[in-house]
């Protein structure tokens, strides 16, 4: 089926069922960023493919919600579809919601699946119809009606994390939680993602594409913990891990009823917006809810020293990697035939050759010369093309170890490049380099130190329309909340907690011109302790990513003299963890990468 057959299959759904809207988002049963196959209902319906994005469907019109990440990549996607491309936060777009009370007819009905939609937008999808004298049906799933061969649910099977990698006994974590339940008042505590299951029972699954996460669902109390999962998936070896720890497994889909077994005389723990809408209808109105951010998120947020020892090692075994494909690169590019994925196929390749490499973190970003403008590019065989010995290229990739997670993107110049390149290539490396050595005191937010990484944007009239960096876990989520960087509020989006020691967070900025090019320098910090003064405790970043920044592309003549000690200051580092692991002819190339300047 086409886009527009299947568009037309649902409108003619929503007519059976007298629904005037019908809301499809990216999301699983566990408001998830990046879900598994079973879960892509917006990219089946519309042929949008990005990560983010919500495609809200009347029964003569169809529309798709983008942030600015997809505003190129969704009108090249949606282009011939029928689907109009609304940008998210453009001059004169309205929110999703603006448009419902618009478009709702009077006593008109809006549907979704509201296991697919969190708690907040569920409430505010019910009181706008409920405004307009109609109301909400969340109990349809019609995606499943029109989609033929739709991928199972995983029944990939789960893995232990040893205790050597973890770094914390299940025991001490679940100290921590009752601890935070007691303090609130709650006699059990529900949580609903994936990674905070995960990171909480030192499991790991692989459930979701890129991600080691298990589909799960959590309920704990103050004398055990109740598993909603899939027991097939766990070995015995498991099973006995669960048991040690009073964990007691019950089927997937049993947590709805669970929901509806809770009584007025329980105090139910929950976070809104980790939980679905759906499953929140199941509890009753008369049970008491502490209703706040779920303990674990923070918590697992700030590595203890073990997971912080082994990030380290991670990044050294990545850099290794990677210092490796850009050497193979640079010295075969124009000898040999080298695609956007014949390369990204070489460099994980080159990170297949690191002790205990489980796999990519995330769909690998390789995007060539004007591809690079998409800041989410994904290179598919339609898609593909050669590089040549000229222009930039840009991989935004990552691994998985036993030792943590990575993220690192480096923009290369494989020949000769325009002088506008060269220019905002050199803005994004000092952009990041006065993020990465900022000194701050503690207290500090996210939103407090963006600046530091803008200024040299904004002082040229520039700007990126994505946020500057990103928490990462360790073996779950790579984009990892609540820590951030990002100049603005966004409302409903994120939040700031304070920078604490052992928080490992990404530094991303980048600049994107449509039509010709997209530049990229990403390496992850993690925030460690400075000196205290009378002024208070100050914190900086020590950098967790080892490669070289590419001086083809560099303009010293546009760097100032404390620039160019830091780009010098990090090369000297690169260098000297690296160079070890490296052939003889591989370190002289290094040498030369990491030149001063």
């Amino acid at each position: 089926m086409t886009v527009r057959e299947r568009i037309g299959k649902l409108q003619e759904l929503m007519k059976v069922e007298d629904i005037q809207v019908y809301i499809v988002p990216t999301a699983d049963y566990h408001q998830s960023e990046y879900v598994g196959e079973h879960f892509k209902a917006r990219k089946f319906l519309t042929g949008f493919t990005g990560s983010a994005g919500i495609a809200v469907v009347l029964q003569d019109q169809a529309y798709v919600w983008t942030d600015g990440r997809y505003f190129i990549q969704a009108a090249q996607e949606l282009d011939g579809s029928g689907i109009i491309q609304q940008k998210s936060g453009e001059p004169g777009v309205p929110t999703i919601e603006e448009f419902l009370k618009k478009e709702l007819p009077e006593h008109g009905l809006i549907g979704f699946d509201g296991r697919t939609v969190g708690v907040a937008k569920g409430q505010e999808y019910e009181k706008i119809a409920a405004d307009k004298g109609g109301k909400v049906r969340y109990d349809l799933d019609l995606i499943d009606d029109i989609w033929e061969r739709r991928p199972p649910l995983s029944e990939k099977p789960a893995f232990l994390l040893n205790l050597k990698y973890a770094g914390e006994t299940v025991g001490k974590k679940l100290e921590r939680v009752r601890e935070t339940m007691k303090e609130q008042g709650a006699d059990a505590l529900v949580i609903t993602s994936l990674d905070d299951i995960g990171w909480l029972l030192n499991i790991r699954g692989n459930d979701v594409e890129y991600f080691p996460l298990l589909l799960s669902y959590a309920v704990i109390e103050k004398d055990g913990v109740e598993l909603y999962a899939d027991e097939r998936k766990f070995s015995e070896e498991i099973l006995t891990h669960f048991k040690e720890n009073d964990v007691t497994v019950y089927p997937y889909e049993a947590i709805y009823e669970r929901m509806k077994s809770f009584t007025r005389e329980q105090t139910v723990m929950l976070d809104p917006e980790q939980m679905n809408y759906a499953l929140y209808s199941n509890i009753s109105e008369d049970v008491p809810k502490v209703q706040t951010e779920n303990p674990i998120v923070l918590m697992k947020s700030v590595k203890n020293p073990v997971e912080a020892e082994n990030i380290k090692k991670a990044h050294i075994k990545d850099g290794i990697a990677h210092t490796k494909f850009m050497y193979w690169l640079k010295n075969n590019i124009g000898k040999e035939k080298i695609t956007e994925l014949s390369a990204s196929e070489k460099l994980e390749e080159f990170r297949g050759m690191q002790e205990d490499f489980l796999g990519p973190s995330f769909g690998p970003i390789c995007a060539y010369k004007e591809h690079a403008a998409c800041a989410h590019y994904s290179s598919t065989p339609e898609t593909n093309v050669e590089l040549k010995t000229e222009g930039l290229f840009l991989t935004d990739t990552g691994g998985h170890y036993y030792e943590g997670s990575t993220d690192i993107t480096r923009t290369v110049a494989l020949g000769e490049i325009t002088e506008e390149e060269r220019k905002h290539f050199t803005t994004v490396v000092c952009s990041m380099l006065h993020l990465a050595y900022a000194r701050f005191l503690q207290g500090c937010t996210g939103m407090t130190l963006d600046y530091a990484a803008r200024e040299p944007f904004w002082r040229q009239g520039l700007n990126y329309n994505h946020g500057t960096g990103h928490g990462v876990g360790y073996l779950g989520n790579i984009h990892e909340p609540p820590v951030n960087f990002h100049w603005k509020q966004v409302p409903g989006k994120m939040k700031y907690p304070a920078l604490e020691v052992n928080m490992v967070i990404t530094d991303e900025p980048g600049i994107y011109i449509e039509g010709s090019h997209g530049i990229r320098i990403e390496n992850e910090l993690t925030v460690a302790e400075g000196e205290k003064n009378e002024y208070g405790q100050f914190l900086h970043f020590d950098i967790l990513t080892f490669v070289p920044i590419d001086l083809d592309a560099i303009d010293p003549g546009l760097m100032t003299e404390q620039e160019k000690n830091m780009l010098n200051d990090y090369h000297q580092k690169v260098y000297e963890k690296i160079a070890p692991h490296l052939t003889e002819e591989e370190r002289r190339w290094l040498q030369e990468y990491t030149r001063e300047i």
